[in-house]
């Protein structure tokens, strides 16, 4: 899966990065090799199934939408 990630620096050193399609998937690092694996282990998380989702009903079905 390839998703798109804005590292920016901060103003009090390091990077903040964050994934524009993921609302809410950020993380940061004192260096841009930091800031990037950590926020491949946030986007990992943010993906990962919830009990909630895995409790959906049988009649439910996955649909993609283009948009």
């Amino acid at each position: 899966m390839k998703v798109t990630v804005v590292l920016e620096p901060s103003p009090e050193g390091g990077f903040t990065v964050y994934v524009p399609s993921l609302l809410g998937c950020i993380s940061e690092g004192d260096t841009k090799a930091e800031a990037l694996a950590n926020i491949r282990e946030a986007i990992e998380l943010y993906l990962e199934p919830t009990e909630d989702e895995a409790l959906c009903d049988e009649r439910a079905e996955v649909v993609e939408l283009v948009v």
